[in-house]
Parts: structure tokens; sequence; C-alpha cells
């Protein structure tokens, strides 16, 4: 491997201090540095990503071991968002740079850190070699293969993503390589992220004041959750909410685009005449292996990317959390509380919801492969008006759903599929599903969805 001018301590060795411990890392270590080799597009690089790091510290308990639909209707388009993002943080002048090692990694950016929303101190370093900025690559030309040719697990999590007429998948399994992927639907740029560490999967508009800004990741880190970086502006971004952190355009926030985290076989079903992502120069099966075995099995996140004086304890920390935003207004609903009923109908802001939950997904993060992991589920969200008028949704078993005024036959993807409104859809609300210890810390004062 090429050696890092920059040695912090190596999380590895925070761990090792016995024969019994190295041990019980080797697999961890191993399957890290197998990813890591897949991730780089340059062969010359040695990448240690959040990734990797996050594996270092995963307590060793126990791995645990994944709903049909009909063809849909043409999927729904998301509702509209404008193309310029607007100041809606207190943005800070002045003040020092960054300092220590923060200031080692980034002696070379182009960052205005003068201006900024948050204290540096709350950065993390998740790259444990020089340079960190897209020392995860992401994909700035996206190819997709029609699903028909697709070759994932029925169980294999992805992204659901719906723009006019068009369906895409963007299999987790791919997502954990590269964090980002800059892309276009129907002539629309759009910004795919997720995070592993926080199990967050976002879409946004990328377009900022008139300009279309192609995203990385910094290498970087705020209560474990990724931190992305503009190439116009050298902007640091948050990726849970999409807010600008520090630099140029700190305080703006990026739109966000719905979108839904799915089991392939579900995207199949609903969307069949949908696409998916393909790999980029390497065949798909250089993906799926997930370096953070046992990680949702852990009770607390790792330390030294999360604060946990801050951490809410209401539910475990590691819980998929469906986090709902409607009219900037914040509520979480715990996968636990939502499997247990099946389908939560509820009212956010004043808009009607409904929280759908169905099984066949795996744990992207907990086996050794990405399809492998227990079966959590899908939890989705949507505005449960049809033609204006609410409807009051109950399972209905196999993972489907009736209405209490038709009758009708739903899907988890909020698609009819039989009864009376069959063809008709749901509009999705902007939703999110990931950890609790992720949405409490970033929603502090969002509502929680009590049974």
């Amino acid at each position: 491997m090429k050696r890092s001018r920059w040695a912090p301590v190596n999380r590895f060795n925070s761990l090792a201090g016995t024969g019994a411990a190295n041990k019980r890392l080797a697999p961890l270590m191993a399957a890290a540095l197998v990813l890591l080799s897949c991730g780089s597009s340059d062969p010359a690089a040695s990448p240690v990503a959040p990734t990797a790091l996050a594996a270092n510290e995963v307590e060793a308990t126990a791995a645990p071991e994944p709903p049909a639909a009909p063809p849909a209707a043409a999927p729904p388009a998301p509702a509209t968002v404008p193309p310029v993002a607007q100041p809606t943080a207190r943005v800070v002048t002045g003040g020092d740079g960054p300092s220590g090692e923060l200031r080692l990694v980034s002696d070379d950016w182009a960052t205005d850190w003068s201006t900024r929303t948050i204290g540096l101190d709350e950065l993390r370093i998740g790259i444990q070699a020089v340079p960190i900025r897209d020392r995860i690559p992401p994909i700035d030309s996206p190819e997709f293969s029609p699903a028909a040719e697709g070759g994932w697990a029925d169980p294999e999590p992805g992204l659901l993503l719906v723009v006019g007429e068009t369906a895409r998948f963007y299999p987790l399994a791919m997502l954990i390589v590269h964090e980002i992927v800059n892309d276009e639907i129907e002539g629309r740029p759009v910004l795919v992220t997720y995070c592993p560490l926080c199990n967050s999967a976002l879409v946004f508009d990328p377009v900022v004041d008139g300009r279309r800004l192609r995203f990385g990741t910094s290498g970087l880190l705020r209560h474990s959750d990724l931190v992305m970086w503009d190439d116009a502006t050298e902007s640091l971004w948050q990726q849970i909410g999409g807010e600008g952190l520090v630099g140029a355009y700190a305080g703006h926030r990026l739109d966000v685009v719905p979108s839904a985290i799915v089991s392939w076989r579900n995207f199949k079903a609903g969307y069949p005449e949908g696409v998916v992502l393909a790999p980029p120069g390497r065949p798909a099966s250089s993906y799926g292996r997930n370096p953070y075995v046992q990680y949702t099995s852990r009770s607390a996140p790792i330390p030294g990317f999360f604060d946990s004086t801050i951490l809410d304890d209401r539910y475990p920390a590691l819980e998929r959390t469906v986090g709902v935003t409607v009219r900037g207004r914040y509520k979480a609903y715990p996968f636990s509380a939502v499997q247990a009923v099946g389908a939560v109908n509820d009212t956010v802001a004043g808009v009607p919801v409904v929280v759908l939950w169905a099984p066949g997904t795996a744990d992207a993060l907990d086996s050794s492969s990405t399809a492998g992991g227990a079966d959590v589920g899908a939890a989705l969200a949507f505005d449960r008006r049809v033609e204006g008028e609410p409807l009051e949704f109950a399972p209905a078993g196999d993972g489907r759903f009736t209405d209490d005024r038709t009758g009708s036959m739903w899907n988890v993807l909020g698609q009819a599929v039989g009864g009376e409104l069959a063809g008709s859809r749901l509009e999705p609300v902007v939703h999110t599903n990931e950890f609790w210890f992720a949405w409490s810390a970033f929603h502090p004062d969002g509502e929680v969805f009590a049974p």
C-alpha cells in the first residue's frame, strides 16, 4: 500500500490489545480491505474509507440471517422543487481556520473556512490516508441496464428513484463502495447519496444558484454522517439534510427528491420497465461484500465518529427509522413501531400520511454479504390522499394493503394493484430510513410516533 504522509492513530490499534482481539478482528479487516480494493478508481491509491474504519470497532456478536407485487402503473413523478437553494441556517463569519489534523488533511483545499454554520471541531476525519477527498470514488458518468437483465438477489436492498416515467434502482452493494452518484434522469440533474454509517440514502437537486454542482466525498464526517464537497466552491455539505456547512454555500440547503430503500424483488415487480445502476468498469460480482459485518448488531455508533453525549436512548441506537419531512416538520417512525401494525395512518403538518411496512428487504450492513442479512423489511411513506380524499390503510398480508374506502389492494410501493383504484398510486413524501441515532442527532426537536 502507498504510505500516507499523515499517520493519526489507526483504529485497528485501538482494539488490537490482545491476541484474541486480533483474531476477532481479522475477518473484519480482511473484508474492509477487499471492499477498499474494489472501491478505488486509481490502482495506485491506498483508500481507507469510513466504511473500513467502522468495521474495526464492530462488536463480535452473532450476526442475524428475505413481497412480490404485480406490474404497476406508470411511476409517479416527485414533487416539483425549485432549482435554487436558499440560506436556511445561521451563518457565522470570521474566526480561525482548521487546526491540527483537520488542517493537515485540508491544507490544499480552497474552502472558505471563515464562513460556516458549525464549529470546525464537529468535523471528524474518516479517512486515514491523504489526499482524503474522493478517496471513496463517486460515480460521475453512471450507466444503467434494464431491470430484466439485472442479476441481484431478491432481497438485495437498493435506493429507488422515480422521476417522470423513469424508475431507477441503485443497489446498496454499489453505493457502499461509492457513496455518491452524480446523475441525470429525464434531463434533470440528481445527486444520489448513501452513508453506510448512518444507513441514510437521499437524493438531492444539485443545482444551486443556477449552477449544477458536482459532488464528492470529503473524507470528513459529522455525527457519523457523510460530509460532501462541491468542486465549484469546495464548500462542505452535510448529507443528512443537505445543508451547506462550511464555505461559500454555508447555510444553503439542497432540495430533496423523494426516494426510498426497497428490495430488488419489489423493484422488479413494481417497475418491470425500470433500470438498474450498472457496475462502472468492473463486474457486478466485485460488489456485494459488506465490510460492516455485525455493524447493526452494535448497541451504539462508532465512538470516534459520534458524540455519545447526544445519543437519544428512547430507541436502540441502530434501529432503522422512517424519518418523514413535510412542510418543514420532522417526524420519526421507528421500524419496530411500523412493523408491529403494518401500516401507520397519521397526519404531519396537516398532511395525511401513511407509512407502510412489508417484509423481504435484507439488512445490508450486518452479514458478510449485502443480500444475506436479516430481513428488516422496507418502510415507505406517502401522502394517503387519492383524488383529494384521504384513505385509511390496513395490512392484508404478504406485503399488501387495503384501503377503507374501496377495498382496493395496494403494494408497499404505494401502487394500487387491484380493485376499484387499480392503476392509482400514492404520492411519496420525503422520507429516509437512517438509524435512530442519526435521525435524532439531526432532528433533536422532531416528533416521534407513539404507538
